[in-house]
């Protein structure tokens, strides 16, 4: 079944060029001018990805994005901003949105992006497909435990609420204890592209997953900053 992208866009000559750059990966798109409606479709309707403009009528991308956020806590939503608009990429980021494209943006790292986030989206429906839940499939390190095959996380008997990206961003680091990772090699291989420009993607999520995993967030003991190169997973912190 071929996959549909809601685009909710108030500039129609952005949203038709959205549009046909997702035709020619052979996805579907539905589109939305203003902020109302296009909140309405995302709580009532199934998509494969959401792409939200942060600036619409009546309701703002940001203000969907976070009751779309609260209302489905897997769905794949991206966000499109001016390149004068820091303050709304690292608040779109900050309420939940896996990711953030700026305005002009080029065909391919838009079409590059999509992909990384259905690429996500599919294998969450594979997991959550399967029937018999496979013991290789989870990762347990001291009281965290990270099951890929139902795609739920708990820690010291607590179920953590984490979006796809934040629970592919925890598999990635609890999967290689104690290694740092710079933010360009996080981009790579949790969102699936090579992109310049964009690390604050991977600052954001960092902090949204500390907020959720660590008693202090502020002083965080198992996502940790090793600073001037990245961020690790202290497998003491866990364990502690």
């Amino acid at each position: 079944m071929t996959d549909t992208v809601l685009v909710v866009e108030d500039e129609q000559d952005i949203a038709d060029l959205i549009g046909v750059q997702l035709s020619e990966l052979s996805l579907q798109t539905e589109h939305c001018a203003c902020g109302e409606q296009g909140l309405q479709k995302a709580l009532s309707k199934t998509y494969a990805l959401i792409i939200l403009d942060v600036m619409l009528p009546q309701i703002s991308g940001l203000d969907i994005c976070r009751q779309v956020r609260i209302a489905k806590p897997e769905q794949a939503i991206m966000i499109l901003t001016s390149r004068s608009s820091e303050t709304d990429r690292v608040l779109g980021l900050e309420l939940g949105a896996d990711d953030y494209m700026t305005k002009p943006f080029s065909v391919r790292e838009l079409q590059a992006r999509v992909r990384s986030q259905l690429r996500k989206a599919h294998l969450l429906t594979k997991l959550h497909s399967q029937q018999q839940a496979i013991p290789e499939q989870s990762i347990s390190v001291g009281d965290l435990l990270i099951d890929q095959l139902t795609h739920q996380t708990s820690f010291n008997g607590n179920a953590l609420d984490l979006t796809s990206t934040e629970f592919d961003l925890l598999l990635y680091l609890a999967s290689h204890p104690d290694q740092v990772f710079t933010r360009t090699q996080l981009l790579s291989s949790v969102w699936g592209y090579h992109h310049s420009g964009y690390e604050h993607t991977v600052n954001s999520h960092i902090n949204r997953l500390r907020n959720k995993l660590e008693k202090d967030p502020n002083q965080p003991e198992i996502v940790q900053t090793v600073w001037g190169v990245g961020y690790k997973f202290n497998r003491q912190g866990v364990c502690a």
